[in-house]
């Protein structure tokens, strides 16, 4: 059972004012046009498994698994065809490209699933990625037969050092036969044009692609606006989370024994007078409850902040949080500059409470707790044991409330919890949320 919250950036208060790269530079151009040579070529092939995928897939639909897979195995071609071409025109030309992530439902089950295959088979970013494979495979041709006639060009200006003066030569590809005294400037001029055909071909490449896969100003402005909405929702539904946690907490906890306490000195003075000795042991129980409700207000006020995360950092919180688990912890953390609080908070508290969960419910003999600072400020964590699984997020519930902490500050949250087990979590937090 696996359950994903969407990827949400972090949300900017304006639209940014992305440099525009040139396209026209000589180092640009040459490998477009390289490319280009290349794509003619190679894309074909692909497109060509593409169609037989999806051929094969369609008539294989009377044998329901065979041809259902054939189809899922198309679909994820299909992405993976769509990421090649965008991280090709990204590598090439700087556009800056959100990266490509397959879309995720968020639900559990075979209806979550099918749900996912619908909504990677609808992104527009994946179809404009290949309609865009699909222009750049016709540029290719043309810059291979561009290419031809520049050898073609080439060859008929060298070709008077091999010839005897009679008769003509042949020029590639078109079929013309120029004259042995006319073969030099008709030569150069030929692969003049075809060299400048070459280059307004990879000018083109590079309009077209821009066009093509640089998200326009107001699709920014959509994008962001449906960030920042699902950030406020998150942040929302985390705050309603965590407030009926405490409520609870101190409704089924606290309270009562704080109610206790009262209810015993109440007894204790009534005692006080007539049975001394009575009253002296009400005290000390009294005493005794206060000091479990001490301790268990130091545990909620811990649950809600620990100071030891905002004074020695995410490592030491988390070699506390090992310390006090009931089961054994494998701890790996390895992170460098300090992320903001609010990105280590959401961390520290998904391991937290995984390794309640584990202690609680899962059976587990051990976990293993990984956290990582990866390239491009992002603070990534994995915490996984080896219980019964069947873990799954409920509205309300603690994992439901971990999910919309994280998303709240920008972050992804994966849970997979089969029947058996192993249970995994996987968070990614931007380091400055």
């Amino acid at each position: 059972m696996t359950t994903a919250v969407p990827p949400a950036p972090t949300p900017a208060l304006s639209v940014p004012q992305r440099s525009t790269p040139r396209t026209n530079t000589p180092g640009r151009l040459a490998g477009a046009a390289l490319q280009l040579a290349a794509i003619g070529i190679v894309w074909p092939l692909l497109f060509t498994v593409l169609v037989t995928l999806l051929g094969t897939g369609v008539g294989m639909i009377p044998v329901v698994g065979i041809g259902l897979v054939i189809l899922v195995a198309f679909e994820y071609a299909l992405f993976a065809f769509g990421w090649l071409e965008a991280a090709r025109v990204d590598g090439l030309y700087g556009f800056g490209l959100p990266p490509r992530r397959p879309r995720v439902s968020g639900r559990p089950g075979f209806g979550g699933f099918m749900r996912t295959l619908w909504l990677q088979l609808i992104d527009p970013s994946v179809w404009r990625a290949i309609a865009n494979a699909a222009i750049a495979t016709v540029l290719g041709w043309i810059v291979l037969g561009a290419l031809t006639l520049v050898a073609a060009g080439v060859t008929v200006v060298f070709a008077p050092l091999f010839s005897d003066g009679s008769g003509g030569v042949r020029l590639w590809g078109t079929g013309l036969n120029v004259p042995v005294a006319w073969a030099i400037p008709a030569g150069i001029l030929v692969a003049i044009l075809a060299l400048a055909a070459i280059v307004g071909v990879a000018l083109l490449h590079g309009v077209l692609s821009r066009a093509i896969l640089v998200p326009s100003r107001e699709a920014l402005l959509a994008e962001q606006a449906r960030t920042s909405q699902a950030q406020r929702a998150g942040a929302v539904r985390a705050a309603d989370v965590e407030r009926t946690r405490i409520e609870r907490d101190l409704h089924d906890g606290v309270q009562p024994r704080l109610v206790s306490v009262g209810m015993t000195l109440g007894l204790a003075q009534q005692k006080i007078d007539d049975d001394p000795v009575a009253a002296k042991a009400l005290i000390a129980e009294a005493h005794t409850s206060t000091k479990a409700a001490i301790t268990e207000l130091r545990q909620l006020a811990r649950g809600i902040h620990t100071s030891v995360l905002d004074d020695r950092g995410l490592d030491a919180a988390l070699s506390a949080l090992a310390t006090r688990s009931h089961i054994p912890v494998v701890l790996d953390v390895r992170v460098g500059e300090r992320c903001s609080p609010e990105a280590e908070a959401a961390v520290y508290f998904v391991i937290a409470e995984s390794l309640t969960n584990a202690a609680k419910h899962s059976r587990a003999a051990e976990c293993r707790v990984l956290v990582r600072q990866r390239e491009g400020g992002v603070l990534w964590a994995r915490v996984e044991d080896n219980g019964v699984g069947g873990a799954r997020v409920v509205p309300g519930g603690g994992l439901d409330g971990l999910s919309n902490r994280v998303l709240g500050v920008g972050g992804t949250f994966r849970l997979d919890s089969p029947a058996g087990g192993p249970t995994t979590v996987e968070v990614s937090v931007p380091c400055a949320s």
